[in-house]
């Protein structure tokens, strides 16, 4: 038996990422260290909540550190309430809500100081804006050394699956907040972008949800639940029936990097004009003129997936943790 993959899971709890955090917990490859808040979804507050919500409900063993209630430099966008809910995930009753507090440490310094106690060992999985990570290398730069990886969930590179998600070219994480997206992906850690070119290819139909709650654990009848409303938003706005994997597809990454194709290169991000929040990749090997690309570390873009494994990874998954 391997040892399973210390992670920290950086989060703006959200229906795909109740999704994901539940996987975390249910696969015996990960072993969840901490999970840090992202404003995103909702404002920091209720995210917030959430996790806790999410932890106390399903005897989640890792502290919650609050994170940032901001971008770095501009306001923050107002939350998605037609995806998500007014309460970040999909106005279900939140049965037994018990308001426990995170941890007193930031999250930006739960993550330095993860990263130094165990060094090499962690991956940072991040499903929300990138503010935390940003603020987490301006403290302490050489925490992009210390981790084992970083897996975002964010991004759209125009070579397949949706170009963008919140304008025609940017997808929501990264247009939240684009300076620090800009910043995490020049750091020189080893970086991947579960991208939407992706995400959008993987779909739970409301057959694959009810098949999760028949299994009979609260987890599967919760996230059953809470997958109605978005597949709903889906449905109306895409034509989808079901629901994109978006975050879950990044801990799938983790656990099992083979169900994805990736390409590598230096990243940029677009911080001003009518393509903001646009992500940017020259793909390594293709020669250029002198750009903004030049001399950044080279990280990678999911570009494909086995949307198949992934779902049956993500089912087989639960259902052993909660058979």
């Amino acid at each position: 038996m391997t040892t399973p993959t210390k992670i920290i899971f950086d989060t703006d709890p959200g229906i795909d990422d109740a999704m994901a955090l539940l996987f975390i917990e249910a696969s015996p490859a990960l072993d969840l260290i901490a999970v840090t808040t992202i404003f995103g979804n909702s404002d920091i507050e209720t995210t917030t909540r959430n996790a806790l919500y999410l932890k106390d409900r399903f005897g989640l063993k890792a502290p919650v550190y609050k994170g940032t209630d901001k971008p770095l430099t501009r306001p923050r966008n107002p939350s998605p309430t037609f995806v998500h809910g007014e309460n970040g995930l999909g106005d279900v009753e939140l049965a037994g809500l018990v308001p426990t507090q995170p941890e007193a440490k930031p999250a930006h310094q739960a993550i330095i100081d993860l990263a130094r106690q165990y060094p090499g060992e962690v991956v940072l999985c991040a499903v929300g804006p990138l503010t935390n990570l940003a603020l987490a290398l301006k403290a302490d730069p050489e925490v992009a050394t210390l981790l084992k990886s970083v897996v975002i969930m964010g991004g759209a590179f125009g070579v397949a699956g949706k170009p963008g998600n919140v304008t025609p070219v940017a997808e929501a994480n990264i247009w939240n907040d684009p300076e620090a997206a800009d910043q995490v992906f020049t750091a020189p850690w080893n970086l991947t972008a579960v991208s939407l070119d992706v995400t959008t290819q993987v779909v739970m139909s409301p057959e694959y949800m009810e098949a999760l709650a028949a299994g009979g654990s609260d987890a599967g009848v919760f996230l059953n639940a809470i997958s109605k409303p978005y597949a709903a938003f889906y449905g109306g706005r895409d034509g989808i029936v079901g629901c994109c994997v978006h975050d879950a597809a990044a801990v799938a990454f983790v656990i099992d990097p083979s169900l994805f194709k990736v390409r590598r290169g230096a990243v940029r991000v677009v911080t001003e004009g009518i393509t903001l929040g646009q992500t940017c990749q020259s793909p390594e090997g293709e020669l250029f003129g002198p750009s903004a690309w030049d001399d950044q570390p080279i990280q990678a873009a999911t570009v494909a997936v086995d949307g198949e494994r992934l779902l049956k990874l993500y089912a087989e998954t639960m259902k052993a943790a909660h058979g």
